[in-house]
């Protein structure tokens, strides 16, 4: 074979090599695609992934009902997949590039930074009564609260191990130095220990100090000039009785059982509250004589009184033979009348109060006057058992008349009232006019829906009427007047005549029983200061109920009399406040 074809042949191999190289090229960019689709979740559970499109979860998306997305693309070009600070406040932690769509469906909170530079995730402090941890903001909420403790987030502390030194400068024990050569002792903080010696009060301090964690000053070992005692005190911001040691220490928590002569060993080291005496008496070792270990929330603190040793016991913090004749537990509180109350009942010039037992000592805190507020109780279940909680709240009774159903009415979350069957206002439910007034009980208004045109309280369905009625100011032009006189009403009677020109009843004779008054007289009273009602002093309104014929007033002091007339009589009924007929 000569050169030229040798060379010829050469060519065609190399062209061939570089067909087959661009084909597999073209085979290449063909198929990317299929691997660079974005499913914000896989059919096989996981969140954000780059894989094949038929991998997709496409069924529809629990938080917002759509179907679960994709796009051809990247995940970290995806808005749904971004990668940020998803913050759970829940368990307290800040978790570092989180798809945003992740975060949502754990219901953390997507913040735009990855690396999660927030100021709720930085570290720092956090100081848990005499112990510390080194963490984030967030941690520290969440820790404090299952402690059930305020936050306390030092961060101006960044160091792990300065933190940790916080939490050991609170330790507790005997700080030993000697002034004017005499070894003497304070039972104080390590903190307080290694500060003592700088301290300008602290000049006649002659030696270092030297802290003893968990000892007390009474210590043998320790050799100091402080002994034991039979004497006790009460530590500020303590409940308990502590004996105290010859240098004026407080020692471990009272107990008669175990003065020194008894038991050496009480008078060596710290002993927590949980191993003191009667640690689970339910009454908080009230007026023992023997044991100091007094609970505040079962009713005892540290006070004067007579012991086995020394002057203090767990004085009685609860209340006895209260205004009500009851007892109640220290912190309680509870409600208290001058009437009856409710259903319309509470009398002219009454008013709720809520009273307090507050360490032995009953105090009155009065409502709002002109009942603006009423006082609601009830009783809480607490690991010290029941607990009874009085509170002053506003009255919510202006729209109750407006009310036309019982549901609406007696919807407590809303209002104060409560529902008459039998009885109507024709004016409820109706929108607000021009014609509307303005009522105010006390130093409080509302506007209410009156009914010129209407016959005012009628027979038949029911009405919505306060279920504390407010206080009027009668003495006052348009007050009184207004709200009572919604308790009007107009009733139309008619009769059948014989030839003797004898009456009988025909229609609507309802309203001529004594049962009607008394029922317009329960709403008129409900509405406010307002019908035939006693007041707080016990004086009765009698010239309350009132029947107009023809013009003609007459007083019926709850007896309805046989009202004679033509075929048809119309009969006026009106509500009287204060000896006040409002016409």
């Amino acid at each position: 074979m000569n050169l030229i074809n040798k060379k010829i042949i050469g060519i065609l191999i190399s062209l061939m090599i570089i067909i087959t190289a661009i084909n597999f090229v073209f085979a290449q960019v063909q198929t990317w695609p299929a691997y660079n689709t974005c499913c914000e979740k896989t059919k096989n559970g996981a969140w954000c992934q780059n894989t094949f499109k038929e991998n997709c979860d496409k069924s529809p998306d629990s938080v917002s009902g759509k179907a679960y997305r994709d796009s051809p693309t990247s995940c970290d070009s995806t808005s749904f997949c971004k990668l940020g600070c998803c913050v759970d406040s829940e368990e307290g932690i800040c978790m570092e590039n989180s798809p945003q769509r992740v975060c949502q469906e754990s219901t953390g909170t997507w913040l735009d930074d990855s690396k999660c530079n927030v100021p709720q995730c930085s570290l720092g402090c956090c100081v848990l009564g005499d112990q510390a941890s080194f963490v984030t903001l967030t941690r520290c909420k969440r820790i404090s609260n299952i402690y059930g403790l305020k936050t306390n987030f030092r961060k101006d502390i960044k160091k792990e191990s300065e933190c940790i030194l916080l939490a050991y400068s609170q330790d507790k024990g005997a700080c030993v130095y000697e002034v004017e050569n005499q070894k003497t002792c304070m039972l104080t903080t390590r903190a307080e220990c290694d500060n003592s010696g700088k301290s300008e009060k602290s000049s006649n301090i002659t030696s270092g100090t030297e802290f003893f964690k968990d000892y007390l000053c009474s210590a043998d070992e320790l050799g100091t000039n402080c002994g034991p005692t039979t004497e006790t005190i009460c530590v500020e911001g303590k409940d308990e009785i502590y004996f105290k040691d010859s240098c004026g220490n407080p020692a471990n928590i009272y107990d008669s059982n175990r003065i020194y002569s008894k038991d050496p060993l009480y008078w060596k080291k710290i002993i927590p509250k949980s191993q003191a005496c009667n640690y689970n008496n339910k009454d908080g070792n009230k007026n023992s004589k023997s044991c100091g270990n007094c609970n505040y929330l079962q009713g005892s603190i540290c006070g004067n009184g007579e012991a086995n040793f020394g002057d203090k016991i767990c004085k009685d913090l609860n209340c006895y033979k209260t205004e009500n004749g009851n007892d109640y537990k220290n912190g309680e509180s509870w409600c208290i009348y001058n009437s009856e109350t409710g259903q319309g009942q509470d009398t002219v010039g009454s008013r709720h109060f809520r009273h307090v037992c507050i360490q032995g000592e009953e105090t009155t805190e009065p409502c709002a006057d002109f009942r603006n507020e009423i006082c609601l109780q009830q009783k809480v279940n607490t690991v010290y058992g029941s607990f009874i909680e009085g509170a002053c709240r506003t009255n919510r009774w202006k729209d109750c008349i407006d009310q036309i159903t019982q549901k609406k009415c007696e919807n407590t979350d809303k209002r104060d009232c409560y529902w008459i069957e039998g009885m109507h206002y024709d004016g409820a439910g109706q929108k607000k006019n021009s014609g509307n007034q303005s009522f105010s009980g006390g130093t409080t208004s509302t506007t209410t829906q009156t009914n010129p045109n209407g016959t005012g309280i009628v027979n038949g369905e029911g009405i919505c009427l306060p279920n504390y009625p407010p206080g009027l100011k009668f003495w006052e032009s348009g007050d009184a007047s207004s709200v009572c006189s919604l308790g009007n009403s107009q009733q139309i009677i008619e009769y059948n005549t014989n030839i003797f020109n004898s009456k009988s009843c025909k229609n609507n004779c309802e309203v001529l029983e004594n049962s009607w008054i008394d029922k317009m007289n329960k709403v008129c009273s409900s509405l406010g200061d307002c019908g035939a009602k006693a007041n707080i002093a016990g004086k009765y309104t009698e010239d309350a109920v009132l029947v107009k014929d023809n013009g003609n007033v007459k007083v019926m002091n709850g007896i309805l009399t046989d009202v004679k007339g033509g075929s048809e009589n119309r009969v006026n009924w009106r509500n009287s406040d204060y000896d006040y007929d409002y016409k």
